[in-house]
């Protein structure tokens, strides 16, 4: 950390001609001409920007079992998730050097930061709990795909399950109901120090823990618990209610920037709500300003010319084999001596409080197949994400301005539900047993709210648009209001 915090640039360049060096001789290093590349501005004229949808049918040929596609070593595990505009799920390619280098490396280094700060800790006297992700690890091909959290736990050194809980058989289990149960039984006796994982997730488990051992709060039942290490998802709106759950004045909360494409970034000091971004993790990055974004036809700077308060869309070149890879999260430089960040969102509108990477076209998909079985027509829509608020489960709330009205609203709902649960399988996740997410609830706007909305806030004309999804509830409450 020290090398890259002293000479970043240097760092990401040299890093960036080993990983050109490294894939040469792929399908992907001759078709680009890796070995000829000799600086950044011949690495952007002959590598272009890409989106999943460009590098799918490369990723499925790795997937049937072909290798030397996009990366020299072989390739046997794929981290799922949602996202895309045409497909259900995406399947990131996790090569040995991503899972080491990476995700191990960052454990690592999110563990020593966080002593290196709290030199009193007792993180290790007791036993971390870690809640990975609803879905276990498949085999398809002879190959492995399932969600990061769970490849992570597969290929754990097996000294690390000594200072883990629950055990990897639990961890791995693939029925979340059955696996939430298991991990309380298998935990509430132990002395957890730490938690980690998604702050959605586990606000149900903390729930339940409660529920299961008729405490008060979390501090009754592990007197030790001292940090809780979470990502994923903004914080923000889960913070009072962690407060709640764990009332200890000191207790410490650690962010983390991961994804299935790569370990980003690790908050480096306490009490804070920025993270470092961590440039020795096989990862080279750039940034295309919001202001001039066009997605694939975008032109990107390196780390050296970034500025501060910037909205940025991030690329990455990673050692899993993804050359400049457009991954859909905006950021901004907070400070750039060290490189620190905040997440400011997604290149698209979104709703992600809960983990369900819910993006427009997912939302439109499954309106119009709403619209399909009841005959209705939309105009307009909006929606945001209803909190989760003690023990009660969050949800979707939306407006819709209907041209022609369903007949039964409650089908509707139902439809739309559906629909989102087949073209996401981050929302199905989510939903599952109402645990996390509830049923969408609908509101029937009045004719007119959103035209005269837009009037009230003096954005009538062309270039104004009704905000789709939100990760806030600010536009919706108005509409509602107004309604």
């Amino acid at each position: 950390m020290e090398l890259f915090l002293k000479y970043p640039i240097d760092v990401q360049h040299e890093l960036l001609f080993k990983l050109l060096n490294k894939a040469k001789n792929t399908e992907v290093g001759k078709n680009y001409e890796f070995s000829t590349i000799k600086n950044y501005k011949q690495f952007t004229l002959k590598v272009p920007i890409q989106q999943y949808e460009s590098i799918e049918p490369l990723i499925e040929r790795t997937r049937k079992g072909e290798q030397n596609v996009f990366w020299p070593t072989h390739i046997k595990w794929f981290a799922k998730s949602s996202g895309t505009t045409n497909s259900k799920s995406k399947y990131i390619p996790v090569s040995d050097e991503a899972l080491e280098d990476c995700h191990m490396k960052a454990g690592k280094d999110m563990l020593c930061l966080y002593c290196n700060n709290n030199e009193e800790a007792q993180l290790f006297t007791g036993k971390g709990l870690r809640l990975g992700g609803s879905s276990a690890v498949y085999e398809d091909n002879d190959t492995y795909f399932g969600d990061l959290s769970a490849i992570i736990i597969e290929n754990m050194p097996f000294w690390a399950d000594f200072s883990s809980a629950p055990k990897q058989e639990t961890a791995l289990m693939g029925e979340w109901e059955t696996k939430m149960q298991a991990i309380i039984e298998e935990t509430i006796d132990e002395d957890i120090t730490s938690l980690v994982g998604v702050p959605s997730w586990m606000l149900v488990l903390l729930n339940k823990v409660l529920e299961r051992t008729g405490k008060n709060n979390i501090l009754e039942v592990w007197p030790n618990l001292e940090v809780y290490f979470h990502g994923g998802v903004n914080f923000n709106p889960y913070r009072e209610q962690f407060k709640k759950l764990i009332p200890k004045k000191d207790f410490k909360y650690y962010e983390t920037y991961n994804a299935s494409e790569g370990f980003f970034a690790i908050q480096d000091v306490n009490n804070s709500t920025e993270m470092l971004l961590m440039l020795d993790y096989g990862i080279f990055y750039e940034f295309i300003p919001m202001d001039k974004f066009a997605g694939e036809d975008s032109e990107a700077i390196p780390l050296e010319k970034v500025k501060l308060n910037t909205n940025y869309a991030v690329v990455i070149t990673t050692n899993g084999g993804l050359w400049r890879y457009l991954i859909g999260d905006t950021i901004k430089f907070t400070s750039l001596e060290p490189h620190r960040i905040k997440i400011t969102g997604r290149t698209k509108h979104f709703i992600n409080v809960f983990g369900e990477e819910l993006i427009i076209e997912n939302a439109e998909e499954a309106l119009k197949q709403a619209c399909l079985k009841t005959n209705a027509e939309v105009l307009e829509f909006t929606a945001a994400p209803i909190f989760m608020n003690g023990d009660k489960s969050g949800g979707h709330e939306w407006v819709i301005e209907f041209k022609k009205h369903p007949q039964n609203i409650d089908y509707f709902t139902e439809l739309l539900d559906n629909s989102l649960k087949s073209i996401n399988s981050d929302y199905e996740a989510k939903r599952y047993l109402n645990m996390t997410l509830a049923m969408p609830k609908v509101n029937i706007a009045k004719e007119g709210l959103f035209y005269n909305w837009l009037k009230l806030n003096n954005k009538l004309g062309g270039q104004h648009k009704v905000p789709r999804l939100s990760n806030s509830r600010k536009h919706l409450d108005e509409l509602i209001k107004l309604n």
